[in-house]
């Protein structure tokens, strides 16, 4: 609230004059009667009317200004905190994200901060009601001490329920806003491009709606305590408020038979007890919203106190920039790695399958032990090893998704503790084996790397990763959209929009994890001669498994166990006779693979490849077949339409 102190006192200032409004009308409604209409003075009654009917407009204006300001503390409030929460998030380790789920998540951001903000308006309207409820009770005192010590005794009724009612409310608030967030985590994970294909691929229609229709009764339920404990509060003051107005007529009744006041008096003091319950049921109502307030506010701030795992250090240099100077060495001293944690990097609301509490505080198992090279600058350094040796989690350190445990990773002889996050972000790319793209057109997802490029570079990148034609064919070019999850394009065009997005960028360090995976053959090819130019006079750290990369690196590094077992060249290694020579002969010797046999001849065989159609692309040409046939390892008859072909080809590599 302190960013908001201004707007706050000039919300006790609107409040002030509006109060006053309340006060007076009573008083002026007096005398329009006892001076007024019993003594028969016209002038008196129509002066004094007009005074009210201005005060009316001046309230209605105070009134409109009082919800102006506090609507603009309230939303302030909300914004400075989504963006905080934002920000944090952004902040957490890769470990946070693959164990929250993120409809859980988007829901703290949105429908949590979304009811704060609303709670907080109604919290500071009902705040700015106790200046009002002074004003009156010391109108009514003055007026009749009597008529007001019988208001004054009906408040405890007005206050016990509300102190009912708030802790209720604020165990239903929690559990509504944790059911709407897992509901709308069933809707993100089912309703993205891969869920959905996954649902329709092995999904069981009616268990999923079973399913989902089961959370969102528990929501629907939830809903309805929710709502009649939030009316019944405001149904038991009305009532309160009506009986007490009956009694105050009755006893005030009484008075003005015994001449003790005019009727005018019974008639302010009538209205002035309308004017005070008004404020007292929202003052009443006041602990409710508050502790409804602070069920968000706690959602919310139990993000913001998990601490981030990856902090930039206070005095924190720079790594130099990738200026075409000279690329600079990878070296890792000693670095052993276990990844953190449940406990220390998720938060088990954000969790839809939560480990029990002796399980999150449990030791993982260490990943990486003691593990030292020197990745040479400007070489290409290939990692290579069986799965789950640790090489994904190697690159992971260089570009500081995780810390090492004990050890230091240096890129140009600095530790990658002391350097600033943009720095490193500027100096290291990375091409994951699964690249990932927001939904929206190939322009975006380009620019993100580099948002100051022109229409050329960006086509030069698109040329250079063998993706200019695809692009150039598509009706909207570099603006078409890519779907979710870049889901329009086929696992080979992700991976070559991925390096365009890589050359444009052009770091000084380039980490390739499998990043030729999905590719042909044929695109294969191309990329590798992208890669050639691409990685020339670049530090380059690559995973891979296809021999053509492999025989092209400065040096291969054998990663098992978390440790380097063996290290060399290709022809070094298999000289070796070790897990090198034993992985190779095993996996790139054998019939049907990308590789070359230890003497160095070619290897022909047989593999189902599409025919070339123009624009090889999944955009350039997804559209149905209508009619023909759908062939496999075959042929049509001459001059038939719509036919998709995929026949067999004899390729030498």
């Amino acid at each position: 609230m302190r960013p908001h102190r201004s707007a706050l006192f000039l919300l006790l200032a609107v409040t002030a004059v509006d109060s006053l409004i309340i006060v007076s009308t009573p008083l002026l409604l007096m005398k329009i009667i006892d001076d007024g209409i019993l003594r028969d003075d016209m002038a008196v009654v129509t002066a004094i009317a007009l005074v009210v009917a201005g005060l009316a407009v001046v309230d209605a204006l105070a009134q409109l200004g009082q919800s102006y300001i506090s609507g603009r503390i309230g939303q302030g409030v909300s914004h400075d905190l989504r963006v905080e929460t934002f920000k944090h998030v952004q902040r957490q380790p890769m470990a946070f994200f693959t164990r929250t789920q993120i409809g859980l998540l988007a829901s703290r951001l949105n429908g949590d901060v979304m009811l704060a903000q609303q709670a907080l308006s109604t919290l500071l309207t009902s705040a700015t009601s106790a200046l009002t409820v002074v004003l009156v009770l010391a109108e009514m005192f003055y007026l009749s001490w009597l008529i007001s010590l019988i208001a004054v005794g009906m408040l405890p009724l007005f206050v016990i329920p509300g102190i009912y009612v708030g802790r209720r409310l604020q165990r239903y608030s929690r559990e509504q806003m944790q059911a709407n967030g897992e509901l709308g985590g069933i809707i993100s994970e089912r309703f993205n491009a891969g869920g959905a294909m996954l649902a329709k691929l092995y999904g069981r229609p009616r268990e999923e709606a079973d399913a989902f229709e089961t959370r969102a009764r528990t929501v629907r339920e939830v809903g309805v305590v929710w709502t009649v404990y939030s009316r019944l509060s405001f149904i038991f003051m009305a009532l309160l408020a009506s009986l007490t107005t009956a009694l105050v007529y009755g006893v005030g009744g009484g008075l003005v038979l015994n001449d003790v006041f005019q009727i005018g008096t019974l008639v302010a003091l009538a209205a002035l007890l309308g004017r005070l319950y008004g404020p007292i049921t929202q003052l009443s109502a006041m602990q409710s919203n508050a502790l409804t307030a602070m069920v968000s506010f706690d959602r919310l701030f139990e993000i913001l106190d998990l601490k981030p795992l990856i902090e930039e250090s206070p005095d924190a240099v720079a790594l130099p920039a990738p200026d075409g100077g000279p690329a600079p060495e990878i070296e890792f001293e000693g670095v052993s790695f276990r990844y953190p944690r449940a406990g220390d990097v998720s938060l088990v609301s954000l969790e839809s399958s939560a480990l029990s509490p002796a399980e999150r505080e449990k030791e993982t198992a260490e990943v990486l032990h003691d593990l030292s090279f020197r990745a040479p600058a400007g070489k290409l350094t290939a990692l290579v090893g069986p799965s789950g040796g640790g090489k994904t989690t190697t690159t992971h350190l260089v570009s500081r998704l995780y810390d090492p445990t004990s050890g230091t990773v240096r890129i140009d002889g600095h530790d990658l503790r002391d350097v600033t996050l943009d720095s490193l972000r500027d100096v290291v790319g990375v091409v994951s084996q699964d690249a990932h793209f927001y939904h929206d057109t190939i322009r975006a997802n380009l620019l993100y790397a580099r948002p100051e490029a022109t229409e050329r570079e960006l086509l030069d990148a698109c040329r250079s990763a063998r993706i200019g034609d695809l692009v150039a064919s598509l009706p909207s070019g570099l603006d078409t959209v890519v779907g979710d999850r870049g889901y329009r394009l086929s696992g080979g065009e992700k991976q070559r929009l991925a390096l365009a997005r890589l050359l444009l960028k052009a770091p000084s360090v380039v980490v390739l994890d499998e990043a030729t995976a999905h590719l042909d053959s044929e695109s294969e090819a191309a990329i590798q001669r992208a890669l050639t130019i691409a990685l020339r006079n670049r530090t380059s750290l690559v995973i891979a498994h296809r021999l053509s990369t492999i025989r092209e690196a400065d040096q291969i590094l054998v990663i098992d166990g978390g440790r380097v077992r063996e290290s060399g060249t290709h022809e070094e290694l298999l000289a070796e006779g070790g897990l090198y020579a034993e992985l190779y002969h095993t996996q790139f010797n054998r019939p049907g693979t990308n590789g070359t046999g230890p003497d160095g001849g070619g290897h022909a065989h047989e593999a189902l490849v599409p025919t070339p159609v123009p624009g090889d692309g999944d955009l350039a040409a997804r559209q149905p077949v209508v009619g023909g046939s759908l062939a496999l390892g075959g042929t049509v008859p001459p001059g038939a339409g719509g036919d998709l072909v995929v026949r067999r080809q004899s390729e030498e590599h």
